[in-house]
């Protein structure tokens, strides 16, 4: 049975190397990470809160590409999506897996593992930009959009690896 919906408690927008994120909290757990504009307003997260502790990490993560991030998550989505989103936590910074070789791993289609991997509501704590087209750098955050690829590529560049065929 779906959860109620209920609205995160926490809310906080930080700079990121490639724009502005908005970060959002329950009380025990991170809810959500979304892909903002540079020009967003920032919003700092509480002291001593969930997202201030994500906000932490992810600073660390702009230094360190390998970081392992340690917060409690709750990422809400069907069981495929959630198999899919198993998936991309296993493919370690600096490699990339295909849509096809996940799908094929799932018993799945690449274009229904691609579909979970836009509905993912924690990109990059589970790293959907590591997932990649067979010929370019495929999709990011449900968009082919300029904007999002360029994001897509800059974590790839961070982590080390940006497929040298992508467009």
């Amino acid at each position: 049975m779906p959860r109620p919906a209920i609205l995160p408690l926490e809310h906080a927008v930080i700079a990121a190397p490639f724009g502005c994120l908005g970060l959002s909290a329950e009380p025990e757990v991170i809810t959500a990470i979304r892909f903002l504009p540079a020009d967003a307003p920032l919003q700092s997260p509480r002291a001593g809160s969930l997202c201030a502790q994500l906000a932490d990490e992810l600073a660390h993560y702009w230094q360190h590409p390998d970081h392992v991030f340690s917060l409690p998550l709750r990422a809400d989505g069907t069981a495929f999506q959630q198999r899919v989103w198993q998936a991309m936590c296993a493919i370690p910074s600096g490699q990339v897996a295909c849509y096809g070789d996940l799908a094929r791993q799932l018993g799945s289609a690449a274009r229904a593992v691609g579909g979970a991997c836009g509905r993912n509501p924690l990109p990059i704590v589970i790293p959907c930009h590591r997932v990649v087209a067979a010929h370019d750098l495929g999709g990011f955050n449900q968009s082919r959009g300029e904007n999002t690829l360029s994001i897509k590529r800059w974590l790839l560049q961070h982590e080390g690896s940006w497929p040298g065929n992508a467009q």
